[in-house]
């Protein structure tokens, strides 16, 4: 591998951490304009639905590229790597975005491109790691306790984040408009479990993956969903005067 590829990628990752940063540091101020935050001013708008499939689709498209690019098809360890990845991509593109309820809702053009950008970038630095740059792990890895722990640890969070989705397409009965305040599974803890799960998710990966992409992912997760879902946890209070008293934002217990 050329060195100065190799200087480019970890270029590449201490500037995805600064804008990571960056990006935590707004959302103390700024909340998305999408979702039940959504609001006029940001430009242009799409239908939902669209929206979602440009934010994600990148994630799908570009590490499958990389894998399939790579002399690494015949490796457990990189197949493994793409599976876990796609388990998580193909729903949030291609399934999860055809499930929302709610009627013909819209997000700014703006925010899908930004996450088309982020998706792009992100696609990157995983497959070109992963596939290319990263050691390349004889199949001894897949026992490895790093690989085994943090595959369990992202199934746990996939599992929590589609429990969490399946109770809010499930709050409304048909015809019905409006929030709700969700119960059951991990809302009886947090405000965002969904988002909760998503944290650790990534947190796996990085383990089972031992990367610094996976590394820098994870602290990108942190960095959008933690004030996100401290966004929604007050709007919720606000909006529901008997609201639990007792679930937290993200952390169970703690935050």
């Amino acid at each position: 591998m050329l060195p100065a590829e190799v200087s480019l990628y970890w270029w590449v990752v201490y500037a995805w951490l600064g804008v990571a940063a960056v990006t935590f540091i707004s959302l103390q101020f700024i909340t998305a304009p999408y979702g039940r935050h959504m609001r006029t001013g940001w430009g242009p708008t799409l239908h939902r639905t669209a929206g979602w499939v440009l934010m994600e689709i990148p994630a799908v498209i570009v590490p499958l590229v990389f894998f399939f690019l790579s002399d690494r098809t015949g490796n457990a360890v990189a197949l493994a790597f793409l599976l876990i990845w796609q388990l998580h991509y193909v729903n949030r593109s291609l399934i999860y975005p055809f499930r929302l309820t709610g009627g013909n809702l819209r997000m700014p053009l703006s925010i899908a491109a930004m996450g088309f950008f982020f998706n792009l970038v992100n696609g990157w630095l995983q497959g070109r790691y992963l596939f290319f740059l990263g050691p390349q792990l004889d199949a001894t890895w897949l026992a490895d306790p790093r690989f085994l722990g943090g595959a369990a640890l992202f199934l746990a969070g996939f599992a929590l984040n589609q429990h969490s989705d399946h109770v809010l397409r499930h709050l409304r009965k048909p015809g019905e408009t409006g929030y709700k305040i969700p119960f059951g599974g991990g809302y009886r803890f947090v405000s965002c479990p969904n988002y909760l799960g998503e944290l650790v998710e990534w947190a796996g990966f990085a383990l089972l993956t031992w990367s610094p992409s996976g590394i820098v992912f994870f602290l990108w997760t942190a960095a959008n969903l933690v004030p996100r879902a401290r966004t929604h946890h007050r709007w919720y209070r606000e909006k529901f005067a008997d609201y639990p008293p007792e679930r937290r934002a993200i952390v169970p217990f703690l935050y």
